[in-house]
């Protein structure tokens, strides 16, 4: 999916930083998306997703109104309760802004929410 940068999105709007180019917050937020993307196709009917481990590096800084591009690969012949997705965003030059590894865990959507539910609120 391809993203232009905001003000919305710096380091500065986001409390990440004090420059306004792309924050490091955003760009996970991005990776996220992606990753709940491209993880749809290998679920069963009743399941989602929910993230367990982000390992991510943010190597170049992306000025408000450069474009992003950001991709999510699914693992190969997932099995199990955990995916492990690579993760990649890339500029308009076709730069590497951001790359790693994020993990999902598979759950059932209905009794993650209910336990959700009886969480206690602080």
């Amino acid at each position: 999916m391809r993203y232009e940068v905001t003000e919305a999105d710096t380091a500065t709007a986001l409390g990440s930083g004090d420059v306004p180019v792309l924050g490091t917050p955003r760009v996970i937020a991005w990776m996220e998306a992606a990753t709940v993307r491209a993880a749809a196709p290998l679920l069963a009917a009743g399941q989602t997703t929910v993230g367990v481990a982000i390992r991510v590096e943010h190597l170049r800084a992306t000025p408000v109104g450069g474009t992003v591009d950001v991709t999510a690969e699914a693992p190969d012949g997932a099995s199990g309760r955990r995916l492990t997705f690579a993760v990649r965003a890339v500029d308009g030059a076709g730069t590497v802004v951001a790359a790693g590894e994020i993990d999902r865990a598979i759950v059932d959507r209905a009794r993650f929410a209910d336990a959700a539910g009886r969480l206690p609120r602080t």
